[in-house]
């Protein structure tokens, strides 16, 4: 009997929109340092799904004249950006349009679902939580679960493993570089999302499809994975 397809999935800008609190953690930190405000939830957001340090540097970069960085600034600053984050981990955080449902459809299907995500592990279990979605997945990769992370394709493989599946019967959706270069390093397909936002212009990247909407998942897993 076959081993039924696993989908795996990253979590920030693929599942959930969660720029908007990424960037509030970003800026209280930065306002710890006297830089008032720096980012915008909506100019920076695809800084904020870049991660921490992006966000950090790209604060940095706007930093009054008056203002000097000691040394060791931004490792001393980023886990001040975790706490802060931490404590107000879903407070504007949205799903897409149409998660749920698609992955309603994925599971009744028999698809088995993972994340493999560079959130660090404890802040995506409980931003699961507090979505909703824990249940829904069989296995769930964070930054710090292994000692390497995307787009090394280790955290992929666990992810994979964990869930029941086999690599050979997977594909990774994602909306960064980061996924479509752990999709090649694995050798599996990956679809980014073309509702970020890059929007259509994720096409720059040259997945093996870009995802318009999650309505379109169930139908593309039945192409790939049979």
């Amino acid at each position: 009997m076959a081993v039924p397809g696993t989908v795996v999935f990253d979590l920030d800008g693929t599942l959930a929109d969660t720029a908007a609190d990424l960037i509030a953690a970003a800026n209280a930190t930065l306002a710890d340092r006297g830089i008032e405000a720096a980012l915008d939830p909506v100019k920076d957001a695809l800084t904020a799904f870049k991660g921490g340090r992006a966000m950090l540097q790209a604060g940095y970069g706007r930093m009054p004249g008056d203002l000097l960085l000691p040394p060791g600034a931004e490792d001393d600053d980023y886990p001040r950006l975790l706490e802060h984050y931490g404590r107000n981990v879903a407070v504007h955080t949205t799903l897409y349009p149409g998660v749920e449902t698609a992955l309603d459809a994925l599971a009744t299907e028999g698809y088995r679902l993972a994340i493999c995500t560079n959130k660090p592990a404890k802040l995506a279990h409980d931003l699961l939580a507090a979505l909703r979605l824990s249940h829904r997945f069989a296995a769930m990769i964070g930054a710090d679960t292994l000692p390497v992370r995307k787009p090394d394709p280790r955290p992929y493989r666990r992810a994979v493993e964990l869930a029941g599946g086999e690599v050979r019967r997977s594909f990774l959706v994602g909306d960064t570089i980061t996924d479509r270069d752990t999709a090649r390093a694995v050798g599996v397909k990956v679809a980014l999302v073309g509702f970020g936002p890059e929007g259509e212009g994720i096409t720059r990247l040259s997945p093996d499809a870009v995802l318009a909407h999650f309505d379109d998942l169930a139908p593309l897993a039945r192409r790939w994975l049979g």
